[in-house]
């Protein structure tokens, strides 16, 4: 897949790129707005693409059987209709009009199209934007399911929504494509925790944002995670460059109820909300930070966490 270079105004927006997407694996890329949009463009003059963008119109009047009726007359999608609707979970709604559905159900239907798509690349542009936490899981499970026979790529402004089921994630900007930080490894053994009643430590974490030093208190991060081997201190919605390692901020706030909940994600455990499975080996945490934040958590930490929790 080979994409152009862009400038605009004498600046380098998009440098010229060659991408080679991968079936058995969902690859997302995180950039900006105007980036995304750029890309988009271009993808969608592959003949070998299938777009499914957050703008896309639907048939309000018709019924979600109706409309998957649709999409199997016009595709000439293999299975019956009765099938794709026990698959899609969406049998209690099939007589239903799709105006009538709650705007999670409507974009979750939307997004389905991709099942129905003829193309061996499918793109999704912010898939999870407007899904509630139902049809996030049900969506993200499907995507596992898709991409054993297709190339499936998703393109989102937002990190936390790529780590809900990418297997690879890169992150672009105008020094080209680079690939985060966050696969495990297969054969990373669990860590034996032993928890100590320890004295409380003053710390301060410092930070640096605009030229500016900024010192924080180890209770108002939110998470940290590793990008590039460069820490990123997340802070009520706001980023923060860290010089410090990864492994030295462990260390200075381990007593501080900070748990490596991912080789490459620390997260502040008063801040986490739920846990959330989105399949039998991909686990991620959702923290109250106002900004919906999630983190991933690796599946040879989580007896580790269970045990740190009391669960």
């Amino acid at each position: 897949m080979n994409i152009q270079a862009v400038i605009v105004n004498g600046q380098k927006i998009i440098p010229s790129l060659e991408f080679d997407a991968q079936k058995r694996k969902v690859v997302g890329i995180q950039t900006n707005v105007q980036r995304k949009k750029i890309l988009l463009t271009q993808l969608a003059e592959h003949p070998d693409t299938y777009l499914s963008t957050v703008d896309q119109g639907e048939y309000m009047r018709l019924t979600v059987e109706e409309l998957l009726r649709f999409m199997k007359n016009i595709s000439g999608h293999g299975k019956p209709v009765g099938v794709m609707l026990k698959e899609f979970q969406l049998e209690e709604q099939k007589r239903m009009k799709i105006a009538h559905l709650t705007s999670s159900k409507k974009a979750y239907l939307s997004q389905l199209r991709i099942f129905y798509a003829k193309q061996q690349t499918i793109v999704i542009e912010e898939p999870y934007f407007q899904l509630e936490e139902q049809e996030r899981m049900l969506f993200a499970r499907m995507l596992q399911e898709l991409s054993e026979d297709k190339r499936v790529i998703i393109m989102t402004a937002n990190l936390e929504d790529a780590l809900i089921s990418c297997d690879e994630i890169y992150r672009l900007d105008d020094a080209g494509l680079h690939l985060l930080d966050i696969a495990e490894s297969e054969n990373e053994p669990p860590v034996p925790v032993e928890i100590e009643e320890t004295d409380l430590k003053v710390q301060k974490i410092p930070t640096k944002k605009n030229d500016k030093v900024i010192l924080f208190n180890p209770p108002e991060i939110d998470y940290i995670e590793s990008v590039n081997s460069m820490a990123l201190v997340h802070v009520g919605g706001e980023t923060y460059n860290c010089a410090l390692t990864l492994a030295e901020l462990e260390e200075r706030l381990q007593h501080f109820g900070f748990f490596r909940c991912h080789r490459s994600y620390i997260v502040n455990l008063q801040k986490v909300r739920e846990l959330v499975t989105w399949t039998k080996n991909s686990y991620s945490l959702r923290l109250t930070t106002g900004q919906d934040s999630i983190v991933p958590l690796s599946r040879t930490k989580l007896a580790e966490l269970k045990k740190l929790l009391n669960i």
